[in-house]
Parts: structure tokens; C-alpha cells; sequence
């Protein structure tokens, strides 16, 4: 007779044996779904934890008279769910407390938008964002009073602390949208591009924010990118490259040899012009102060065929920095003004939020700025 011990035993060498060899024990922890990121701490998780395979961005509108007081109760309700289902714990009330036994690296991450300050009476340390050319939002995908990111490598996590959450609003809130994400391995986008690179790496200057009531927290801008990936199909690769600035087999740029190699935006070709494009993306969003740099975490969507046969595809670019006006706006309008991209992308969906530094255990997310 086969003991139970035996039996996961043998399921773990089946495992093992499917992954190959050159799985390392973190990833079939990470595939058994067992890994927990802690949640509390001087920042929030979600913003510089490594992108999860799946994520769901949630939009909050706070319901007509729910002012400070609410606003708090929900805050303290939401932080001490979260505590709990991220660290492998069932929320209070769980009707299926089984499945948050295995988080799978989930984090929960809030963030507040000027309507949640205004209905609170206190400051809002962030703005909506200025009008861009290239826009063509929707008010489905925009806006929002309070963000609730959810990621996890589970999708069953996802869900059952999405669903968690949506409960512990309706009193106070209600969904103004649901965005669902996935993240490749490989970091490519569903135009075959790898995302991150040049990504902010000195976390304290571009990133956290050093002083104030959000001291320990940033700001997030949250884009919906359509991608017009039919006629992105129908250009040839040199087109594409050229169109980027980087070679779409390695992410390398056109004037290197690996994906992390410096751009040289002064090598010219043989007829005299820029071998990177003045136009080109990566020229375009290229930031040379390393503390005016996005920390960019984006996720692609894909919610099918529209009737035409059109796919409804594209990235929810998600990108973190201690200063919106400073770093994402003036990055956003050279990119508006001549990204050789905007032949093929819009955004359709636009959001800013102040992300609150962490909390203790026994605190509540946001508590420095509305206590």
C-alpha cells in the first residue's frame, strides 16, 4: 500500500522528472505554488517584487457620502485580508479557506487616486495626467478612486483574492474596472519585444519617495496599450527593428551586441544617417539620469477577437516612480510627439495612483496618510 508521504514523494520526482533537470528547486516551489512574499514592511510588495506570471488591476469608485472614516475602516478591513492571503492564510470569512492555503507569491498591492484624498479631505499628492496627442482613452479603463494590483504565479490565488477583495468593498466601493494581466518568462510583449530593459535600478532615487506622508511609498501610472498587431504583422523585420531601435532576437540595440549594451545614438550608417533612428522607440523613451528612470512592470492582456476578427491585445503598462511630473510626463511627451511606434499602439486607458509606503503588523495600509 502506498503511503501518503509515498505518494507526494513520487509526485515530486514526477515533477522533477517533466521539469528537466535544470529546474532549480526555487522554481518547482514557485510551480507547487507554496512561495510567500511578505507583506508587511517599509514598502508595499508588488513594486520592486519580481513580475508573477498573472495579475488582475483592480479600479475602485468609493460610493457617493463614504468619506474619511469609511475610507479607513475599508483600508483596515482590506490590509488585514491581505496580510493574511498573501502569507498562505485564509481571510477573515472565507468561504473556501483551502484556496489560499497556496499563495503562489501572491501580493497585494494599493494605491490611491485624487478622488479617494478629495473624499477624504486631505491633500492628493497625485494629479490626473495632462492630455497627450496620441491618446485615444476610454473612460471604461480609466480613472478610479482606489487601485487594488493583485499578482500571483497562481491564477487560482489571483482569483480567490480578487474575489476576497471585491467583497470587503461593496459597502463602501464599487468596480469601475477589472484589467487582467500575464507575464512571459522570457519578457516578451505580444509585439515580440523584451520589456524592462534600461529599467530604474537605484530603487531610492527613482523610485521610493524620501520624505513626507508617502516617505517609503511612490506613485504608479497605470496605461492600457492597445496594439495593432495585424498591420505590426504585415511589416517586414527591418521595419520592426527599425521602428524600435532593437533587434527583436536578443533585445540588443541596433548599434550592440546583447540586450544590455548601451545604446550609441551617434554611430551613423553608411549613407550618413543614425543607425538608431531619432524617431526610434527606445530613443524616444531614453532617460540619461538614472534617478529620473521609470521601474516599468507591465503585463500583457489578450481578451481575443473583436467581431472583425481584430485581436483586442496589448500591454497594461504599469511603471513606478517617486515623481509623475518629473519622470512619466516628460518621457510620455517625446514619446507622443515622434515614437515611430504610434504607427501601431494607442492608449486606450490611463490612471495614476499614490502607492503608500508599507505598514507593520497591526498598522493598515495608509495609515501615514489618512491617520
Amino acid at each position: 500500500m502506498i503511503s501518503r508521504r509515498g505518494l507526494i514523494a513520487g509526485g515530486a520526482v514526477t515533477a522533477a522528472g517533466v521539469l528537466g533537470p535544470h529546474r532549480s528547486e526555487r522554481q518547482v516551489i514557485r510551480l507547487a505554488s507554496t512561495e510567500v512574499t511578505p507583506f508587511h514592511g517599509t514598502h508595499q510588495a508588488g513594486v520592486a517584487t519580481p513580475p508573477q506570471a498573472h495579475a488582475v488591476f483592480l479600479g475602485f469608485d468609493l460610493l457617493p457620502r463614504t468619506r474619511k472614516e469609511a475610507i479607513v475602516r475599508l483600508l483596515q478591513l482590506l490590509t488585514d485580508d491581505a496580510a493574511r492571503l498573501t502569507q498562505g492564510r485564509p481571510a477573515l470569512a472565507d468561504t473556501e479557506p483551502e484556496l489560499a492555503a497556496t499563495p503562489g507569491g501572491l501580493t497585494c498591492t494599493f494605491g490611491f487616486g485624487p478622488g479617494l484624498f478629495a473624499a477624504a479631505g486631505v491633500d492628493s499628492p497625485v494629479a490626473a495626467l495632462p492630455a497627450f496627442k496620441t491618446d485615444r482613452l476610454d473612460k471604461r479603463w480609466s480613472g478610479g478612486d482606489l487601485l487594488v494590483q493583485v499578482c500571483a504565479d497562481d491564477s487560482v490565488s489571483v482569483a480567490h483574492a480578487v474575489r476576497m477583495i471585491v467583497k470587503d468593498t461593496r459597502s463602501f466601493a464599487r468596480v469601475r474596472w477589472t484589467q487582467r494581466g500575464f507575464h512571459s518568462p522570457t519578457r516578451r510583449n505580444l509585439m515580440g519585444q523584451i520589456e524592462g530593459t534600461g529599467n530604474a535600478t537605484d530603487l531610492d532615487k527613482a523610485v521610493w519617495i524620501g520624505q513626507g506622508p508617502l516617505r517609503g511609498g511612490t506613485t504608479m501610472v497605470l496605461r492600457r496599450i492597445r496594439m495593432k498587431l495585424e498591420t505590426w504583422d504585415a511589416a517586414d523585420r527591418v521595419a520592426r527593428e527599425f521602428t524600435i531601435g532593437r533587434r527583436l532576437s536578443d533585445g540588443a540595440p541596433l548599434t550592440g551586441a546583447a540586450e544590455r549594451d548601451a545604446p550609441d545614438y551617434a554611430r551613423k550608417n553608411a549613407l550618413g544617417f543614425p543607425v538608431i533612428s531619432e524617431f526610434a522607440h527606445i530613443r524616444r523613451a531614453h532617460v540619461a539620469d538614472p534617478a529620473l528612470r521609470l521601474l516599468r512592470r507591465p503585463y500583457n492582456y489578450d481578451e481575443g477577437l473583436s467581431a472583425e476578427g481584430e485581436s483586442d491585445s496589448g500591454l497594461l503598462f504599469a511603471c513606478f516612480q517617486a515623481d509623475v511630473g518629473k519622470q512619466f510626463v516628460p518621457v510620455q511627451r517625446m514619446l507622443a510627439e515622434g515614437d515611430l511606434l504610434n504607427e501601431w499602439i494607442s492608449a486606450i486607458g490611463s490612471a495614476v495612483f499614490a502607492i503608500p509606503p508599507g505598514c507593520a503588523p497591526g498598522g493598515w495600509i495608509g495609515e501615514t496618510l489618512l491617520s
